[in-house]
């Protein structure tokens, strides 16, 4: 039986998906940030760690020595060099990891002006085909460090965590604002920062965490609708039942205030709740949420919050795939850049994933490109001729099912 092979191509894998990274943009942002370029230099530190999430690299003998063995192929890489072991390690500690934030978000700037469409693929099957509006999920995922070596992250008395505060944008499956720091801090605090950029007209799906009346009020008044679950000690005044008994799944349906005076000052404005009873893991159980839009049905309410699952299966999707479990660092620094390095090759993965059409799970890629990223092999050809089996990806809206068959959680 004869098997077709990619085309060959003069530079490796990984060679191909740094192509995609704007060429000056790392030496322009090591000079607004004064990190020191001698020796090690930045662009040769974001390939190494680039590579260290593309392999899952255990260790930093691990991470140099491969790099080394493969010395040829990384020169073709805008002149890359291998790091030694202490070299990567002080670079880790001491250089500002605001130059792979920034670097992230210049590549993905860039990624959506070669290609308009960028992110369309990944849209949420979950999510309600009658909204043509942008639709945001908001939440944040703790990250487990080893509580020993890391004071800075202290959570615990014997817990060590920093946090990931995110906003997912629904229609693209791709983030709009990342935040990481140590898990010490309510999630509360942060939600001003993560609605920052929503424009009017738009839909924001968060958990109770981040409820804050007066940032509730803010968004009402930029236009912005919002959709959260109601706190259990949240004490109301009913106005208005807009629903005289109980429909199917919908037991209430009502237009209130709240009812703690010094809290209504924050929100003085009628608000609506909503009281269903929805399934989970199999079983039906009572939800109480609440939300500024007076117009869409009881129905639309619970659809749209259950969208917001969409960002607990990034999470995970990026945590199982990714070295997002364990880490090359332990100073605050190093975390950051890790974690950093960890989303820029993911819009770089998903964006040759958009190019090459490939219809399977995002897992089934990286572990592809994982596998070869020291041939010398066209990748989009690879994606095609590989990417042949039966069924089409699509973003499972219960992650432990897609992860853990059977699994039932409690």
């Amino acid at each position: 039986m004869k098997f077709n092979k990619p085309a060959k191509n003069k530079l490796c894998i990984l060679a191909q998906l740094c192509k995609f990274i704007p060429e000056h943009a790392v030496p322009k942002l090591a000079k607004e940030l004064k990190v020191d370029s001698r020796g090690f230099t930045p662009w040769s530190h974001v390939v190494s760690l680039l590579y260290c999430q593309l392999v899952c690299s255990i260790s930093l003998n691990d991470l140099c020595d491969s790099m080394r063995l493969n010395i040829g192929k990384l020169s073709l890489i805008r002149a890359a060099r291998p790091p030694a072991k202490n070299t990567l390690s002080n670079a880790n500690k001491q250089r500002d990891p605001e130059l792979m934030k920034r670097l992230f978000w210049q590549t993905f700037d860039h990624l959506m002006q070669r290609n308009k469409c960028f992110g369309f693929q990944g849209r949420y099957k979950g999510l309600p085909r009658r909204f043509k509006k942008v639709i945001h999920a908001v939440d944040s995922s703790t990250i487990s460090l080893v509580a020993n070596c890391m004071d800075w992250a202290k959570h615990r008395r014997r817990k060590a965590a920093a946090k990931m505060h995110l906003r997912l944008n629904l229609n693209s499956f791709l983030p709009s604002f990342v935040l990481i720091e140590e898990a010490s801090h309510n999630d509360a605090y942060r939600a001003r920062e993560l609605c920052s950029g929503l424009c009017d007209g738009e839909i924001v799906l968060f958990d109770k965490a981040y409820v804050d009346y007066q940032h509730l009020h803010d968004l009402d008044s930029r236009g912005v609708s919002w959709v959260t679950r109601a706190k259990s000690n949240m004490s109301v005044i009913v106005r208005k039942r807009l629903l005289k008994k109980p429909s199917g799944n919908i037991l209430r349906d009502d237009l209130i205030l709240i009812k703690d005076k010094k809290k209504r000052l924050n929100y003085p404005i009628l608000m609506r709740r909503v009281v269903a009873m929805v399934e989970v893991n199999g079983e039906l159980k009572e939800m109480t949420f609440i939300t500024n839009n007076l117009d869409w049905s009881a129905r639309t309410v619970c659809d749209l919050y259950k969208a917001r699952w969409a960002i607990e299966v990034f999470f995970k999707q990026i945590k199982q795939t990714l070295k997002l479990g364990s880490f090359i660092g332990h100073s605050k620094k190093a975390i950051q850049w890790q974690i950093w390095a960890a989303l820029l090759l993911y819009i770089l993965v998903r964006f040759h994933s958009m190019q090459s059409n490939w219809p399977h799970s995002f897992t089934r890629i990286l572990m592809l490109l994982r596998f070869s990223c020291w041939k010398r092999i066209e990748v989009f050809d690879m994606l095609r001729i590989y990417g042949t089996a039966g069924g089409v990806w699509r973003t499972q809206a219960k992650p432990e099912q897609s992860y853990l068959p059977g699994l039932k959680l409690i």
